[in-house]
Order: C-alpha cells, then structure tokens, then sequence
C-alpha cells in the first residue's frame, strides 16, 4: 500500500530512518530522523600531525570502509547544530576532542538519490579524551596516518580490498585550503 505525501511525492516505503519516495519517475531515498538528511564529516589533525581515520563495516557495500569521523546531525541529540555533532562524532569515533571546529561548506553527497546533505567541519586543537570506537552497535576502529603519507595510505587500504569514501581527499585538501582555494591563514590545523 503506497501513502501520499503533500508535495513530498508517493511515499512507496518508510522504515524507522529512512523512505523511498517517488516524484513523477524519479525515486529516491529520505532520511526521516534527526536534522532530516543532515551530516558532518570531521577533517582532523591531531597534535603529531596525523590525519584521523576510521574503519568500519558498512552492510549497504558489505565491506569495510575507510571513511573521516562523520554522523548524522541530531541523531538522538535535539537542538543539535553541526558544531555540536562535529564534535560528539569525533569524540565517540576517534576519541579525540577539539577545541575550535569550522562549518566549511555544506552539499549533497548524492543528489540523484538521497536527500542527504554533509558539512565538511575542520576540527583545531585535538586533545586526546578517550579511545573512541563509536558507541552502540558500531564496531570502529580509529587510524591516525602521518599526513605526508596518508593519500599513499589510502590508495595501499584500496588495493586491500576496502571500499573508500571519496570525500577523504576533499577532506585531505581542505587541511591547508579553504574551499575557496586559498590556504588556511591559521597555519596546520594542529594549532
């Protein structure tokens, strides 16, 4: 049995956290929970200068993943903004806390698809607070990577047969620039 929505087109599924719309031809996925379809991906650098990873089984792709800390905005935290989620993400992820993050820029992360939208956040002033691994259900592991070396990295955790989130090098980028191409004035994000 399909429902229909007001201006939200046939809504053909909905589960717990997400549904399946139809708007004329066109389908596509909604998240339905939290900042609907909102999240971060955390660019960070800790004090020694590595770039923090994370590792984890995705069951859409039904492998490992390397990914940036990241989640969703609002999950199970009301009044959540993106400078709240950036840091409870790298927290429970990676166990490391920032002092200062930076809302760089905000867009769609696949836009034939889904509605979702992720923030790129630049986190300064990493000290450590815990192990992290995520919380619940969520198995991650954390990999801090020298940042000379971390692109190589990626390519050599590739070739091993893990699936990796595109976002990295934007992310990888965005240490030293802005997304205007300029440099980050504040020098490494390790300050």
């Amino acid at each position: 049995m399909t429902k229909h929505a007001s201006d939200a087109g046939e809504i053909l599924y909905e589960g717990k956290w997400l549904r399946l719309v139809r708007r004329g031809q066109w389908e596509s996925c909604e998240r339905t929970h939290g900042a609907a379809g909102m999240a971060v991906i955390v660019i960070a650098v800790t004090p020694d200068d590595d770039v923090l990873f994370v590792e984890q089984f995705r069951y859409p792709l039904g492998a490992k993943t390397i990914e940036m800390p990241a989640g969703l905005v609002g999950d199970d935290h009301d009044h959540d903004t993106l400078e709240d989620a950036a840091r409870r993400e790298l927290i429970e992820e990676t166990g490391w806390h920032a002092e200062r993050v930076e809302v760089l820029m905000t867009g769609p992360t696949s836009s034939g698809m889904s509605n979702e939208r992720i923030a790129f956040v630049r986190a300064r002033g990493l000290s450590r607070v815990g192990d992290g691994g995520g919380v619940g259900s969520e198995d991650i592991t954390v990999h801090a990577v020298p940042r000379k070396d971390a692109a190589a990295w990626l390519v050599q955790k590739s070739l091993e047969g893990y699936e990796l989130d595109l976002k990295l090098w934007a992310g990888l980028w965005m240490i030293e620039h802005n997304p205007d191409g300029s440099l980050v004035d504040e020098g490494p994000l390790i300050l």
